[in-house]
This record gives structure tokens, C-alpha cells and sequence, in this order.
């Protein structure tokens, strides 16, 4: 698959230091210039071949680091007025690729677990979770043209 960008999306490679002891991973701070506040942190944990998605929230900004594991993102762009609608993006994220992905208000996204252990998904969101804010919709839907096999070359 193509990866194509879509707006406001930032992918960020980002720092592990590891030592005898073990490692850090850095994720975001607040003089970072993809910072934009502080909401909520939560961790997300999927097993491997598990889809968690689609959903898509109205108002929060998500900053996507996976610490242990790896995923598959999928992010979609539906908005109305975005130059970039319509695009699909797909990431292979986390031990292998550490990096950080910041993902705008209103683009849907899912992820599946890829690999053969859990994967730890942190997200520092800029808003606290309100079941309000968040619209789902099943992994497996005609209104977004992915589909979530494993794809052979």
C-alpha cells in the first residue's frame, strides 16, 4: 500500500536510550513543538492479530508512542474541507519503528496487533476520555476502503 500523508498527522521518530539497567523511552514533553496540552494518559494493550478500531474523536488530539510490541495504525481522512480527504495511511509502529504519531481531531483510526506478543499502546491525549467525544464504527465497514488482512508482499 502507498502510504499517503494526511494533514495535521506528525510522525516523530523518537529516543531509546537503553543502558545495563535497562532503557528509557522518551515520548513527549511539553517544550516539544508537537506539545499542545495535557489531557489524559492512558495505555491501550492488544493482542496480536486483534483489530481495535475504527474510531474517531471529535475534538482530541491523540499522541500514539507503542513501548513495547508493534502495530499496524491505520488512519483515515473523511473530513469535508481537508485537502487530504479521502487518504489512508498505514504505520508499522512500536519496538521496531519507536516513534511517536500525533493524530488531529476527526481522522478515524484503528489498530491491529502485528507480531507475536501484546503490544502497549500510550496515549497522551489532550483531553480527558468523554464518551461523547468519540464516534466507533466496526473494523470491518464499506465506509472506510481498508481491509485488515495480512497482505503477502
Amino acid at each position: 500500500m502507498d502510504e499517503k500523508e494526511i494533514e495535521g498527522v506528525i510522525v516523530k521518530p523518537l529516543k531509546k536510550i537503553p543502558d545495563e539497567r535497562g532503557c528509557i523511552y522518551h515520548m513527549l514533553r511539553n517544550d516539544d513543538p508537537v506539545f499542545e496540552k495535557f489531557g489524559e494518559i492512558y495505555f491501550s494493550v492488544v493482542y496480536p492479530g486483534v483489530i481495535k478500531g475504527w474510531h474517531l474523536h471529535e475534538k482530541m488530539t491523540l499522541n500514539y508512542t507503542i513501548i513495547q510490541g508493534m502495530i499496524k495504525l491505520v488512519l483515515y481522512d473523511d473530513r469535508e474541507n481537508s485537502p487530504t480527504k479521502g487518504n489512508l495511511m498505514e504505520l508499522f509502529i512500536g519496538e521496531e519503528n519507536y516513534c511517536l504519531v500525533k493524530i488531529p481531531p476527526r481522522i478515524w483510526n484503528g489498530f491491529k496487533g502485528v507480531g507475536n506478543k501484546p503490544a502497549i499502546v500510550a496515549n497522551c491525549a489532550t483531553l480527558p476520555h468523554d464518551p461523547n467525544e468519540i464516534k466507533r464504527i466496526s473494523p470491518v465497514t464499506d465506509k472506510i476502503p481498508y481491509d485488515w488482512g495480512l497482505k503477502h508482499g
